[in-house]
């Protein structure tokens, strides 16, 4: 058969297209700016990045992100200065519990994507002055009954909360970096008869992270 005379198969609109790996990518990428300047809220971020990793096509990310301003032309790579690794959506959540008990976390680790903190008749510590922040999105969900969940921040990452205290305290001093890529530490959840407070550690901050990181992981 002549090839030549074979019927051509119409391109399909772009907004057909099959999304890529890197086109929802790039969307998760508009959507960590916007959480980070605070054109939405914690809530919402999970609610469109669960939109994100579901779309099938082009046309179905756009939506998305149509009402924030985009961060980089398609395909340009976002600038790093921080040693962050790659996003895993759907990594393992870290938990912290304390019933009629305390749990504390401090020193050099490497904090997680998300991190619940619950305390009941007990007290839970998160100390992050000293931590690793191998992604630039930090969440932490924190529930106090009768009890007190206390995060500290070093004084030069950027700090956001959400939540309410019934019968109770639900306190975060929201920090904002200089830096645009320094790391976003976010706490959401409530207190009940209970403390949930987060603030800067006086006197710590990041220093040098991205030698750091990159002495951490082996590069």
């Amino acid at each position: 058969m002549d090839l030549e005379k074979q019927p051509q198969q119409p391109t399909p609109p772009a907004a057909a297209m099959r999304a890529s790996d890197a086109d929802r990518d790039r969307i998760a990428d508009i959507l960590r700016e916007a959480l980070a300047e605070g054109r939405i809220d914690a809530e919402e971020h999970a609610e469109r990045i669960d939109a994100v990793y579901r779309a099938k096509t082009v046309g179905e990310l756009e939506p998305v992100v149509r009402d924030l301003p985009a961060t980089r032309p398609a395909g340009e790579p976002a600038p790093r200065r921080y040693t962050y690794g790659p996003d895993e959506p759907g990594g393992p959540t870290d938990k912290l519990v304390a019933v009629f008990s305390s749990s504390t976390r401090r020193g050099r680790w490497r904090i997680g994507r998300r991190t619940t903190a619950f305390s009941l008749f007990g007290s839970v510590e998160i100390d992050l002055t000293e931590a690793l922040f191998t992604q630039r999105l930090t969440t932490i969900n924190a529930t106090s009954v009768f009890g007190s969940v206390e995060v500290r921040v070093p004084e030069n990452i950027t700090l956001r909360g959400s939540g309410s205290g019934v019968f109770g305290n639900f306190e975060v001093v929201n920090l904002e970096a200089t830096d645009p890529e320094a790391p976003v530490v976010v706490i959401n959840g409530y207190a009940v008869f209970g403390n949930v407070e987060a603030r800067p550690k006086r006197g710590k901050r990041i220093a040098d992270l991205h030698g750091k990181l990159r002495h951490h992981l082996g590069h």
